[in-house]
């Protein structure tokens, strides 16, 4: 979960409604200029969050239906039934620099902001600095990042995500996985054939030695 305003420390930055009619094609744009600057290899996913909380399942739920639209086109980590949240992040960092090295990573999360921002989606350069919506320091994440506000911050965090009304929630979630299927559609990435992750770590090989400095994002999650 990402306070608004905290993700991201880049200038691109795209800002659409879920509702709004044409939000799943400015999301596929925001998406499109994001990857103009990588080389063409199918990014990697990581959707952050929890199905155990309504507000914090926006990432699991896009990750599930991502890997159901892409297969083996795309690698994806965070689902409804193997999510990426704040015990496992630094695990799946490690995992995703060991096998997919030299990809663009982008990071999905839902957000927590000002009462006018409810429903909002953000696609903006840099990586995304996850649970400081609820105080919990992890590691940035991603060379761009998606967001989706779908509460109010400022108040009992916890209490405000388990009560998020799923339904909007649901429906942010198909517009972002619209956008992003759009946006990485028309760039036509080419698929190198790798299994997409959705399934246990232990099925590939772990990186040996310390973790990587995550406090010098730049050096890590520059363009490629």
């Amino acid at each position: 979960m990402t306070q608004r305003g905290a993700p991201g420390r880049g200038k691109q930055h795209t800002r659409v409604h879920y509702a709004h009619p044409f939000a799943p094609e400015m999301i596929a744009a925001g998406v499109s200029a994001q990857l103009a600057a990588f080389r063409r290899k199918p990014p990697t996913i990581i959707c952050i969050g929890t199905d155990r909380s309504t507000g914090d399942s926006l990432g699991p739920l896009i990750g599930s239906q991502l890997s159901a639209a892409f297969k083996d086109e795309l690698m994806v980590y965070g689902t409804l039934d193997e999510p990426v949240h704040a015990t496992n992040l630094m695990e799946h960092l490690l995992h995703v620099e060991q096998v997919h090295p030299n990809h663009a990573v982008v990071a999905i999360d839902a957000c927590l902001g000002t009462t006018d921002s409810v429903g909002m989606i953000s696609v903006k350069e840099g990586p995304l600095l996850p649970g400081t919506g609820v105080n919990k320091e992890l590691p940035p994440v991603g060379h761009f990042h998606i967001v989706g506000v779908v509460n109010v911050a400022g108040f009992m965090e916890f209490f405000v995500l388990q009560n998020t009304r799923l339904a909007m929630v649901m429906k942010m979630a198909q517009t972002m996985c619209s956008g992003l299927t759009l946006g990485l559609r028309n760039l036509q990435l080419p698929s190198e054939g790798t299994r997409p992750v959705s399934g246990p770590l232990d099925a590939f090989p772990s990186r040996p030695g310390s973790p990587p400095a995550v406090d010098q994002p730049h050096s890590k999650w520059a363009p490629l």
